[in-house]
């Protein structure tokens, strides 16, 4: 969407300068054409601040580095993959505090994430105020308009209290300068969210999903705001609403999942073959920041740059648009590899590229020879000497040699780590996009971004089984059937072909690639990963579901063993981020998914090993940002010392 998003920052500015005025009549004059904040009184006014927001709450986060700095990074799925520009993100070291260090020009600042929000809850808070007064009669102001409105306010604010705990609760438009703030209480916060999206979805109504936030939207987020009241981080005041909260969820989600059924294959969710491609409409699909292929738009989606591993520094191979431009900033931690039924399960294969073509020939190596493998093997595998093997590798379908193979687990090894080496990985590809219109060194990709899905809806449902089984009410199986409508979709199908691979770079074509041949493969490594025949890989589907609590599939009680839990809940709350960690890898939920739920420290303990030396609990909290602190007030005077510590999150 195209939109002015500094309209309502210019309307302050004129009437903070309209305060001051020259005696001298000679100057006076009658400005016609400036817009003032009266413009957003008007229909027209509130429909336009509504466009602009959607832009700065949902688009602002995915132009730019701090969407994964903040919710991917320092976590068990990701480690920094190569460019550390954001690395005190994800080691937890001494740069990560009120101030983060540059790094580099991309480092992003402490309150980058911050100054976002709340920007974005202050445009909320004049829709709501004007939508509220409006005489209008039209349901585009008084129900929509004002849905969207409360909807944008707990967005921001849930985001902001899964980040940093208590923050300072603004619900009016901010007319004069305002210095002197207090942080509100956790619990008083997600009061104001749970009423706000409560009044969204009264409100709204459904049809005009993704784009549009609709009432299934307003519900997704009430139930994962139900979801992170009553987790963990909140236990040492929840206890009056959990289990009124967990409740609630249930029904919320049953009529979300009802409107949007999965897609029938994991894979069509990022089949994205041109902007506005099938896969961004899919009915599984119930909210997303929309990009467009206007380059003229303010912003674009970045998220194609950051989880590209390299390969064009690789023998036989150069950059190209279906290998995107790899700024290697998130690197796969092993636990990746060892979470997934990688036999069985689909969803591994098509959410990581693990095979290129060469690009670039010479020698023996033509276009179109195999120019990377990554072999995902098991602990043990005895087949591979090194984790790196050169021209060496046959490929089964031409006998010739793959040009560079990686191995995870070489030479019978069982211990994780070996393509930390030289910081190789298979690329998580999710965000891929081929169809950028300005060359391979463009940035700014076409690509919507999911916001929500039903299959998350499917496991917020499970979670608050799990929860309520913990609570005496229901059993632990209670969740089964929400987690494996999910593992269902997951599985390979009968009759699939199992090899058979696809991305968004895929999306590229001779025009775009500027003459240079295709990197691109639409094959992955499954056979040769598993000690299978490629060119008789099965093709019969195993079942994924699983019938009890107490035998969980092998990859979890691998994990279940290693963090060392023995409760049925501990063990079914680790299934279950398990879970989330195979369906939503890579989609900027699990920091906040591990905080609250107080798991981030000893996942990325086993997992993370640039977190680990580092982290400590009070990291499941982000820093208050120094230039907030520095910024306000009490009584006047600038906050000593003391005062700001006081606010400040403990550890910082």
């Amino acid at each position: 969407m195209k939109i002015n998003k500094y309209n309502v920052l210019i309307a302050l500015f004129a009437l903070l300068m309209g305060t001051s005025s020259c005696k001298k009549t000679f100057l006076d004059e009658t400005l016609t054409t400036a817009r003032d904040l009266s413009y957003y009184k008007t229909d027209a006014g509130i429909q336009s601040l509504v466009n602009g927001t959607y832009y700065q709450v949902f688009n602002t986060p995915f132009n730019g580095e701090h969407a994964y700095a903040n919710m991917s990074y320092g976590t068990d799925e990701f480690h920094v993959g190569g460019d550390n520009s954001n690395a005190p993100y994800n080691s937890y070291g001494n740069g990560l505090a009120s101030i983060v260090g540059a790094v580099s020009s991309n480092t992003i600042t402490a309150d980058a994430q911050w100054d976002n929000l709340y920007i974005g809850i202050g445009y909320a808070n004049i829709i709501i105020q004007n939508a509220t007064a409006s005489t209008s009669t039209l349901a585009a102001i008084k129900s929509t308009a004002l849905g969207e409105g409360y909807f944008f306010r707990a967005y921001n604010y849930l985001r902001l209290v899964s980040q940093y705990g208590g923050v300072p609760l603004k619900t009016v438009p901010t007319t004069t300068v305002e210095l002197e703030f207090t942080r509100a209480t956790p619990k008083d916060v997600y009061t104001q969210i749970i009423a706000d999206f409560t009044q969204a979805y009264n409100l709204l109504s459904n049809g005009a999903s993704p784009a549009k936030i609709t009432k299934d939207a307003a519900a997704h987020f009430l139930a994962k705001a139900y979801l992170s009241r009553a987790s963990e981080i909140n236990d040492s005041w929840n206890g009056s609403t959990k289990a009124a909260d967990l409740a609630a969820i249930t029904p919320l989600c049953d009529a979300i999942i009802a409107n949007h059924p999965l897609a029938p294959n994991f894979g069509d969710l990022w089949k994205y073959t041109a902007p506005e491609s099938a896969n961004e409409k899919l009915s599984e699909i119930i909210l997303s920041a929309q990009f467009t292929a206007d380059l003229s738009a303010s912003g674009q989606n970045t998220q194609h740059l950051y989880f590209a591993s390299r390969y064009d520094d690789l023998p036989f191979m150069q950059r190209d648009m279906s290998g995107d431009r790899p700024f290697s900033r998130l690197g796969t931690n092993y636990y990746m590899y060892r979470v997934y039924d990688l036999v069985n399960d689909s969803r591994f294969w098509k959410t990581f590229r693990t095979k290129s073509l060469v690009n670039k020939a010479s020698g023996t190596y033509v276009n179109g020879d195999v120019g990377i493998m990554y072999v995902i093997n098991q602990p043990g595998d005895t087949r591979f000497s090194a984790y790196k093997i050169l021209n060496t590798v046959p490929y089964a379908r031409t006998s010739k040699t793959i040009a560079n193979v990686y191995v995870a687990y070489p030479n019978g090894t069982t211990t994780d780590g070996a393509l930390f080496v030289d910081v190789r990985f298979p690329s998580l590809s999710k965000f891929f996009d081929g169809s950028r219109a300005a060359g391979f060194n463009d940035v700014r990709g076409l690509r919507d971004i999911t916001l929500a899905r039903s299959a998350e809806t499917y496991l917020i449902a499970a979670e608050a089984k799990i929860r309520l089984a913990n609570l005496g009410t229901g059993s632990y199986a209670d969740a089964l059937p929400y987690i494996n409508a999910v593992r269902t979709r997951a599985q390979y199908q009968n009759g699939e072909n199992r090899t058979t691979y696809y991305d968004g770079g895929g999306a590229s074509n001779s025009t775009l690639q500027g003459g240079i041949p295709m990197s691109f493969m639409p094959e992955n490594s499954y056979a040769e990963s598993n000690n299978l025949n490629l060119l008789s890989a099965p093709t019969t589907a195993t079942s994924l579901t699983v019938a009890s609590t107490t035998t969980l599939p092998t990859q979890d009680e691998y994990i279940i063993t290693r963090l060392g839990y023995t409760s049925p809940y501990d063990r079914m709350m680790c299934f279950l981020l398990n879970e989330r960690s195979r369906e939503l890898a890579g989609e900027f939920k699990r920091w906040e998914d591990l905080s609250r739920t107080k798991t981030l420290v000893a996942r990325a303990v086993a997992f993370n090993p640039d977190a680990a030396p580092n982290i400590k609990d009070f990291h499941n909290l982000r820093p208050i940002p120094q230039s907030f602190l520095d910024g306000i007030q009490a009584n006047g005077l600038a906050l000593t010392g003391a005062q700001k510590q006081a606010m400040q999150n403990p550890g910082y």
